[in-house]
């Protein structure tokens, strides 16, 4: 079997890589369990561990969220999802090394609030990244302190609010994407200079400044996320957001 997720270090630079492309890396249990399992077997040392991770998707998705269609039919996956992609989330936000975003393709409701996660998001002009749970009927709970802390209480609101999907252009324009490339392909090039500029900063001033503004914004709160987790489960269990899931996923 494939491994859903995989870990590569080459130096100072280590990638952990989605793997369930034909899913659109979509997060099963599955694959957040081996997120979880690769995190557990990348070396957190400051010196002897790697200074950048870079979260990448395989295929041409980064990650269109939480499986929906696992939901439906099992009343205990919504929480169980949930709560291991917030774990996921304060996980990313906790670790030493700087942690890079490579949004190459959709970022889709959880999978823009796992790219907000991170410290800095690299897309391209014609990605497609957005919220749109509230058109599902869904609470965007766990992501929405992600993004409030990424963009401002204000854009954060309009947006999840509005729903919908925005390209990578706009993504840059409200402060979602950090750095954009023009095209797909660039994006590697993208990806490559910043990791590198990234690892040559000094271990310990790196992993001291994040700690630092991880305090400081609080995104490392775990009984925060998992608030999320527990008020996102719950209205996923209401008759609404069920029929609606139901209405999309028929057929």
């Amino acid at each position: 079997m494939t491994d859903l997720a995989t870990l590569d270090i080459a130096g100072p630079i280590a990638t952990l890589t989605m793997n369930r492309p034909e899913a659109r890396n979509a997060m099963s249990l599955p694959l957040l369990d081996g997120l979880h399992a690769r995190l557990d077997e990348l070396p957190t040392t400051v010196h002897e561990g790697p200074h950048v991770l870079v979260l990448a998707g395989a295929g041409k998705s980064f990650c269109a969220g939480m499986d929906l269609k696992s939901v439906l039919g099992d009343e205990a996956a919504p929480p169980k999802l949930l709560h291991s992609i917030a774990n996921l989330t304060t996980r990313l936000r906790n670790l030493p090394m700087v942690v890079v975003a490579k949004v190459n393709g959709a970022a889709i409701g959880g999978g823009c609030g796992l790219a907000c996660a991170c410290d800095i998001v690299l897309s391209h002009a014609d990605a497609k990244l957005g919220f749109p749970e509230v058109d599902l009927g869904v609470c965007p709970a766990v992501v929405a302190p992600l993004l409030v802390r990424k963009i401002g209480a204000g854009r954060a609101r309009a947006i999840l609010l509005r729903g919908g999907l925005m390209t990578g252009t706009a993504a840059h324009e409200v402060g979602i994407a950090d750095d954009l490339a023009d095209t797909r392909e660039g994006l590697d090039a993208l990806c490559e200079a910043v990791a590198h500029r990234l690892a040559a900063g000094g271990a310990s001033a790196i992993a001291a400044t994040k700690q630092l503004l991880t305090e400081l914004d609080g995104s490392g709160d775990a009984a925060l996320a998992k608030r999320g987790a527990d008020l996102s489960a719950a209205v996923l269990a209401t008759p609404e957001a069920r029929e609606r899931l139901a209405a999309k996923f028929a057929g």
